[in-house]
């Protein structure tokens, strides 16, 4: 069965291997002039099936490889070389089922993700909650937000969830590449398509399979997989003079010899093969190598472009810090008391997406406050969130904002490792929620190491005010920072920065509009549908600013393949093209040694499934110098409202 597949799936090469023994039996029974019209006949259809395609692909503005094919085939025939013209239909149907075979191996960890998603939920009725285990098996697309689900020993999550047992340990590598597994607490969130440990337990649906963290993933996978265009254009760089060389040494050799056969025999190794399949093999290894990793680049032409990058563009808030800001003072005005004042800003902050605003409901929860609705609700982008809460109107955001809508506002004093959210109940300055976020660990190495790998300027884009951004600036090594942007403005100022490409790095709903406007748009820890993920050429889905680098790394190690790759297949070909124009290389001889140069293209570009490890964990100790670690971990301010 498995060889019937073989067959069924490559016909071209089937009919091409049935025909060219049915030449060669022919030949030793005498009869090679019946061999000799059944090969022209088939060659002539192919030829034509192959001219076809050529004038499909010239119509949609793709000028490719095929012609030195063609004119192979039909140099063979004229000069009698029958046999060989048939090795050369085998090689290039023979080079695509290659092709096909590594694009199938390169693509193992990427279609890894999608063989494995999850279909069946089992959902708990709600009167068995708590003493059975009795569930009802529902496809995962009918479960609903709120649904109990049991998951058992070894099971994968089939939506997003909160953990309603203890705790659970998952394995989370499929997502975040991350081996160990991990330990969750009731309370905590649980992603879909992580695995779960020894022990069942019982999570509350968040999302539904549409919105969860694995769905999300696998549609960007699939997005990744469809995007084939961009690789063949690197291989079409090449065409135009690869063709006119090989049609240069055929001619001249024809001349100098004064045989047609010698123009044959040049042009026989001169088969587009190696171009044609190399870059393809080498991009779907480095896409299949970055999903690995946990990074999901949309594309062969977000890896060349990455790979290229020159200049970088950073958000701040939960791009270089950790997006976890936490209350540490709250000054009160106009006789607001504090629990009173944190209610109030909790309570709008409900209706804000803002990190800002978790943390400020945190803060709220863990004091027991108790969150009230609003009536009505609506977020300022970059600027703040405005509510009616219990009849009064309640706006939390950054000082200008709300002084313009409370005239009383005073700034607030803080230290450059704090931040404020800005406070008015209607109409009247209410006080200030100060609140402290840290940067990274990670971004001051990060930040080094991309500018000491040919990334020429690094700058700073946040919403944020000017002494938050300069103080998170200075302790990560940004000199260069423009802050209390809002979203237009960002966009604008990454369409003028030089050099390019340039990299926007952002994870908000606000950074959206700038990471789609950017060369390379890349999604920091994306939740799944964030509209940051959405609009980005590349989704980190671990919360780590390693990964980062961890990209670029890929991306500069796969086109390195690719050209390399190419740049063997051309070599080779060029060498034996010139041997080939002396009359040492017989046509047949020729069409099995372009063979043997297609393989070894291939095997080449396969390197691309494999690299270095972690630039940064290997270069930590010489980054250390450049980045002061010990600064990196201090605190880092925050400024309010959206960034």
């Amino acid at each position: 069965m498995r060889y019937l597949r073989v067959v069924w799936r490559y016909p071209a090469i089937t009919s091409t291997v049935l025909v060219l023994g049915s030449v060669l039996l022919l030949l030793a029974l005498g009869s090679p002039t019946v061999g000799q019209v059944i090969a022209i006949g088939y060659v002539a259809v192919f030829v034509t099936w192959t001219l076809a395609r050529m004038v499909r692909d010239v119509l949609r503005g793709h000028v490719g490889l095929d012609i030195l094919a063609v004119v192979a085939m039909v140099a063979t025939l004229a000069v009698g070389e029958y046999i060989a013209s048939l090795i050369i239909v085998l090689m290039l149907s023979g080079g695509e089922a290659l092709e096909d075979f590594a694009g199938r191996r390169a693509r193992r960890d990427l279609s890894a993700l999608l063989d494995r998603s999850p279909r069946i939920a089992h959902v708990l009725v709600a009167a068995q909650l708590a003493e059975s285990d009795e569930v009802t098996d529902l496809p995962v697309d009918e479960v609903t937000v709120g649904d109990v689900l049991l998951i058992r020993p070894a099971e994968i999550v089939p939506v997003d969830g909160v953990l309603l047992t203890e705790s659970g340990t998952f394995d989370e590598s499929s997502l975040t590449g991350e081996s160990m597994p991990v330990t969750r607490e009731a309370g905590g969130e649980v992603l879909s398509g992580a695995i779960n440990g020894s022990r069942a337990v019982r999570i509350r649906a968040v999302r539904r399979s549409a919105d969860s963290q694995y769905q999300q993933i696998v549609a960007l996978v699939h997005a990744a997989e469809d995007s084939h265009a961009p690789v063949v254009r690197l291989a079409d760089r090449f065409a135009v003079p690869f063709t006119a060389v090989s049609l240069v040494l055929a001619s001249t050799a024809w001349a100098i010899s004064g045989e047609a056969t010698r123009f044959a025999e040049v042009l026989v190794l001169a088969t587009p093969c190696p171009l044609l399949i190399a870059a393809p093999v080498a991009f779907l290894g480095g896409l299949s190598r970055a999903a690995k990793a946990g990074v999901i680049m949309k594309g062969g032409a977000v890896i060349e472009q990455i790979a290229r990058v020159r200049a970088a563009a950073f958000d701040k808030t939960g791009t270089l810090t950790q997006g976890r800001p936490e209350l540490v003072d709250i000054r009160t005005a106009n006789a607001f008391a504090p629990d009173e004042l944190l209610q109030l800003a909790a309570s709008a902050e409900q209706y804000s997406t803002h990190v800002l605003a978790e943390g400020i409901r945190r803060a709220a929860e863990s004091r027991g406050l108790e969150l009230r609705g609003a009536t009505e609700a609506r977020e300022e982008a970059t600027n703040g969130v405005v509510a009616d809460i219990d009849g009064r109107e309640v706006v939390v955001g950054k000082p200008a904002y709300v002084a313009a809508l409370a005239p009383d506002t005073v700034r607030a004093t803080l230290d450059s490792s704090q931040a404020a959210a800005y406070v008015a109940v209607d109409g009247r300055f209410a006080g200030v929620l100060v609140l402290a976020d840290h940067p990274r660990r990670e971004a001051a190495a990060v930040v080094s190491w991309l500018r000491a790998h040919e990334v020429d300027r690094i700058v700073m884009l946040t919403g944020d005010v000017g002494t938050t951004a300069q103080s998170v600036g200075h302790q990560v090594g940004i000199a260069e920072v423009h802050a209390e942007l809002l979203p237009p403005e960002k966009v604008a100022l990454a369409a003028t920065l030089q050099p390019r490409p340039i990299m926007m790095v952002g994870d908000g709903v606000n950074d959206a509009p700038v990471l789609a406007a950017a060369d390379i748009g890349v999604a920091m820890g994306a939740k799944g549908a964030t509209a940051a993920g959405d609009a980005a050429d590349i989704v980190i889905l671990v919360d780590s600013l390693e990964k980062l680098v961890e990209a670029v790394s890929i991306g500069r190690h796969t086109l390195r393949v690719a050209l390399a790759a190419i740049w063997i297949g051309i070599g080779l070909s060029v060498g034996l093209m010139l041997v080939a124009m002396t009359g040492l290389i017989p046509s047949l001889v020729g069409a099995l040694v372009q063979e043997a140069v297609d393989l070894a293209t291939i095997l080449y570009a396969l390197r691309a499934l494999n690299g270095p490890s972690s630039p940064l964990r290997t270069e930590t100790s010489d980054l250390s110098g450049d980045a002061d670690p010990d600064r990196a971990r201090q605190p880092g301010p925050r400024a309010s409202g959206v960034t």
